[in-house]
């Protein structure tokens, strides 16, 4: 398969140049239908773009995204390209992420996440908003990396996290925390990937941080250095198929406590069903391994 630009070539003025009319068509096609990017560039890997969607709230920001999803395929095609968000859609090379940064603002839009007397403006809110999220992390996978696709880009050395980890301005973490000015502080939810459901991401990503905030979790120590050489207890380890997330997601009582069980039961039960589907597929890797010589 044939992709628009070739190699690794992260923020390539050549690359971009060259589509020029697809990048100007793309960000005017955005503001006319009020979903703004603040930044579109190349990243790493043939063929993949990166944009950034404006900040907004978080419904707001899931209809944005869903909307950029779907009309960034139709703008493609009117092309003659395909445009996808599978998590990976090569084996040669890193997936495509889907990171989501989120912070708060208390009752009196004061930023939540901020406090210049704690180490990296990290107010205790932030803290424990972290310590939600990576404790509830490996139990809403599915709700995160919600394809069997998926899975296949949560491994070492590709840019995604394999266990549920954070650390400061740390990107080999899941989670990265982003000290800064009262309205740049934030954490980065770097586990998600391009074929996410922004709605179901977002209120996994931001439930478990709130549940973090009302139960005061307190995160691990964060990871300094390279999060793949780091050894994880147990509970911090991802589950490796969506099966088994979706299995940790029935059984979860806190997705239970903020989403309800006929939510938690029939979402746990559709991801099951995906995988089921999927092996029922021969795949050319078992062909080619197998056919002859098994």
């Amino acid at each position: 398969m044939d992709s628009i630009t070739p190699g690794n070539f992260g923020y390539s003025v050549i690359r971009n140049s060259v589509h020029s009319e697809f990048y100007q068509d793309l960000l005017n096609l955005c503001i006319e239908m009020d979903m703004p990017i603040e930044g579109l560039h190349t990243e790493t890997g043939p063929g993949v773009l990166e944009a950034a969607l404006v900040h907004d709230d978080v419904l707001a920001a899931a209809d944005k995204a869903a909307l950029f999803k779907t009309f960034t395929k139709i703008l493609a095609q009117r092309n003659g390209w395909i445009a996808t968000f599978m998590a990976k859609w090569s084996p040669k090379w890193p997936g495509s992420s889907g990171h989501l940064h989120l912070s708060l603002r208390d009752g009196d839009g004061n930023a939540a996440f901020y406090d210049d007397t704690k180490p990296h403006n990290m107010s205790d809110q932030m803290r424990h908003f972290i310590g939600g999220q990576q404790a509830l992390m490996p139990e809403f996978l599915s709700m995160i990396a919600c394809t069997v696709n998926s899975y296949t880009r949560l491994i070492p050395g590709f840019w995604a996290p394999t266990d549920a980890s954070w650390g400061v301005e740390n990107r080999t973490c899941a989670l990265r925390a982003i000290p800064g000015s009262p309205n740049s502080q934030r954490v980065e939810y770097r586990i998600a990937a391009a074929d996410i459901n922004p709605y179901i991401a977002l209120a996994a990503a931001l439930g478990s941080g709130l549940w973090g905030i009302e139960n005061k979790i307190e995160p691990d120590d964060g990871i300094v250095g390279n999060a793949y050489d780091h050894k994880f207890s147990e509970d911090r380890q991802l589950p490796r198929t969506l099966f088994e997330a979706a299995g940790r997601l029935k059984t979860s009582t806190a997705a239970v406590e903020l989403f309800g069980n006929e939510f938690v039961e029939h979402y746990a039960a559709t991801r099951e069903w995906e995988e089921r589907e999927f092996r029922k597929a021969i795949t050319d890797w078992e062909m080619e391994r197998y056919f002859e010589i098994i």
